[in-house]
Formats: C-alpha cells, sequence, structure tokens
C-alpha cells in the first residue's frame, strides 16, 4: 500500500452561510484532506498540531479513517488554530471574521519516521517556511509533491513561496490566485507562467464551475457537478486535493491521463462536502455514494460526436 503524507491545519472553524452558521467544529485543510483521501487504498499520516484543547473524539475519527496521527503535536496548554467566515449569498466570497493562530504560529513540522519515504506528499495550505520544512525531512524523493495555497501567502511570504513551488510537480489554486500569482489574466498565460517557477502540472479550481489542469500544452477541463443543494463550501478545496492526491497514490501513475481521473476523482469527493456543514458530509460518507455518483460525472462529461 502507497503511502501519503499530508501537511496542513487540523482545527476550529466557526462558519455562517446564508443557510445557517455553527459554533465551534472540526475544521482545517488537513482534516479534509485527510479524509477525502481515506476513500483510497493508501496508507495516510498528517503532521499538523492542535492545542491540549483539541477534543480526543477528533482524533478518534481521523484514526478510524486509518490516517496515522503520530504527526500531530499536541501542546499542553495551548490553544487550537480557529478560523470563523461568513459566506455572502452566492456562497463563492466570504469574509473572515476571526482568525487566531495559536499553536500554530510556533509550529514546527515532525515527519513521522515512517512517512520519510512517502510516495506521495501533499503540502496542504499552510505558510510556505512549514510547507519546505517538511520537504527537507524526507530521506527520499517523492514520486509526486502537490502543493496547495493562497493569495495570503503571495500577499505576506511571496519569497518563500517561490521557494517551495520550485520544488513541486503540482500546484492547485483557483483562477483569482492564479491570476495573482503569474500577473495574467488568461488561464492558460497563468498555466504557462506558473510552469516556469517549477510545477509541471498546474490544477486551476474554479469552485462551481469546475477544474482545468495544464501540462505543458495539454489541458483537461472537468466540471463541477450541478447540485441540488450547496449548504457550505468550506474545505471543499482541500477535499479536491484529498481525493486527487490520495487517487494518484493508490494508482501509481502520475501520467497526464491518470492526473485527469484524479481531477474527476477530487470533483467527485468535494460535491459531496458542500452539502452539510464542516466535516459532517465526509465523515458519514460511503463507497456506494461515491460510486454512484461518478457514474453522474461520466455521463455529464462524456458524449458522441460525428467529426
Amino acid at each position: 500500500m502507497n503511502k501519503l503524507l499530508i501537511v496542513g491545519t487540523v482545527a476550529f472553524d466557526a462558519i455562517e452561510t446564508p443557510f445557517g452558521k455553527t459554533d465551534k467544529i472540526l475544521g482545517g485543510a488537513a482534516t479534509y484532506i485527510g479524509l477525502s483521501a481515506s476513500h483510497f487504498n493508501v496508507k495516510s499520516a498528517i503532521v499538523s498540531v492542535v492545542g491540549e484543547d483539541f477534543p480526543q473524539e477528533y482524533l478518534n475519527l481521523l484514526t478510524s479513517r486509518n490516517i496515522n496521527i503520530s504527526g500531530i503535536e499536541v501542546v499542553k496548554g495551548g490553544k487550537t488554530f480557529f478560523w470563523s467566515g461568513k459566506y455572502h449569498n452566492d456562497l463563492n466570497s466570504r469574509d473572515t471574521l476571526i482568525t487566531e493562530l495559536n499553536v500554530l504560529a510556533d509550529f514546527n513540522p515532525v515527519v513521522p519516521q515512517d512517512y520519510k519515504d512517502a510516495d506521495v506528499v501533499m503540502l496542504g495550505n499552510l505558510h510556505p517556511i512549514v510547507q519546505t520544512g517538511v520537504l527537507n525531512q524526507m530521506t527520499s524523493k517523492p514520486k509526486l509533491v502537490v502543493l496547495d495555497t493562497m493569495n495570503f501567502w503571495m500577499d505576506c511570504a511571496l519569497t518563500e513561496l517561490l521557494d517551495v513551488i520550485k520544488r513541486v510537480d503540482v500546484i492547485t489554486i483557483n483562477d483569482e490566485e492564479a491570476r495573482q500569482l503569474s500577473g495574467e489574466y488568461s488561464l492558460v498565460k497563468a498555466a504557462a507562467k506558473i510552469h516556469t517557477m517549477g510545477p509541471k502540472y498546474v490544477v486551476i479550481k474554479k469552485g462551481e464551475h469546475g477544474a482545468l489542469l495544464f501540462h505543458n500544452k495539454e489541458v483537461f477541463f472537468a466540471p463541477a457537478l450541478p447540485l441540488e443543494e450547496v449548504f457550505d463550501p468550506t474545505g471543499a478545496g482541500d477535499t479536491f486535493a484529498g481525493g486527487f492526491s490520495g487517487y494518484i497514490a493508490q494508482s501509481e501513475n502520475i501520467s497526464f491521463n491518470n492526473m485527469k481521473n484524479a481531477i474527476i476523482q477530487g470533483s467527485n469527493l468535494a460535491s459531496f462536502c458542500v452539502e452539510k456543514f464542516g466535516t459532517e458530509r465526509m465523515e458519514s460518507l460511503n463507497k456506494l455514494e461515491v460510486k454512484d455518483r461518478l457514474k453522474q460525472f461520466k455521463s455529464l462529461t462524456q458524449f458522441d460526436i460525428e467529426l
């Protein structure tokens, strides 16, 4: 079984959307990535940090999904990273209300010894210095390194971000971030520019409008499944990244054609994530539901045309 190393936040979120609001619930990039990747036949481990206030039941949830949590540091007397946000009516834009770094402010990642040779490394959204710190601990070069980042790091840690981008194979960002990072409005030109920074593959997420995969001159587009109900988009991008990296780790195939499948797998899992608040839907999701929705994706994108 292949190994997947996941780096990112394990956190508390408080979310408000037009459909309701929550108190502090389980969140964090690594949480969503791990739950998503657990749908594939891989051994995964999370590298993160939480405070003493983090409930044991949340850690038990991760271990129940065959996720190794020995890389999650629990800081005695510390408080867990907390984010609170409010989504606008279109659910595509949001306002951050509260960000409390807490134990994340002084986080030095420690990769578990038996994951220093992981086949796939998924660098979830975190400070680029932390992401670099993880890559520096790997004892053998991973078959694939995937990086997820955001505009916040482009604004305040661009030099460090560019350093880690040089070392990754795949970068996943949204369309707005791709334009900011590249200085190009056209997403085709933006991807070409980002290729020159290091990544062989560029994945540009477009939310409810799907995702684009670029590799040299090749382009693949995966639609997002039209859904009747979207309650909470929090974690959808991380769920996508978990599906993408989990599928690649399971299949042991890093060709462009297989990455098309990985994009679909990631989009499929993300379509479940948004149906309820936080991680609730991902916790109850079963294999039959995943398979049935994959069939919907297939019928959505297949057609016969005479040329």
